[in-house]
């Protein structure tokens, strides 16, 4: 926890944010909400963009499986997915047959890599954990 930083002339808490003095419990550290929004955006504002950027991303993959398999299992060459803007190094999870076959998914839509460069998207079943 930061220390609270006092103002020699005031009797009360200094805030944070903006070292505004202000009235109200000896433990409190911001004046008002807005700055304390502030001082949690300032302090979170690179980590939450990275996150952001990421979520983006995995949400667009998944829509565009979504898009090419409307019927649960489609078989379509992995240059499709890349016209659309599919990042190949982004997904979820991935799950490994017995037999060794690998599937990728982003949330619930997946794929595994067949021969030639083609792939087979499928939807997550619920047995697959």
């Amino acid at each position: 926890m930061t220390a609270i930083p006092k103002s020699s002339s005031a009797k009360g808490p200094v805030c944070i944010e903006c070292g505004e003095a202000f009235r109200g419990r000896i433990d409190k550290r911001f004046c008002s909400d807005g700055c304390r929004s502030s001082y949690h955006n300032r302090a979170n504002g690179d980590e939450t963009n990275f996150m952001r950027n990421i979520n983006n991303i995995l949400r667009k993959n998944r829509r565009i499986m979504a898009e090419l398999n409307p019927d649960g299992k489609a078989y379509l060459h992995r240059d499709k997915l890349a016209e659309k803007g599919f990042k190949f190094s982004y997904f979820t999870n991935e799950y490994r047959t017995r037999s060794g076959k690998t599937y990728r998914f982003c949330y619930e839509q997946g794929y595994t890599e067949a021969e030639n460069g083609y792939l087979t998207l499928v939807i997550r079943q619920e047995y697959v954990e």
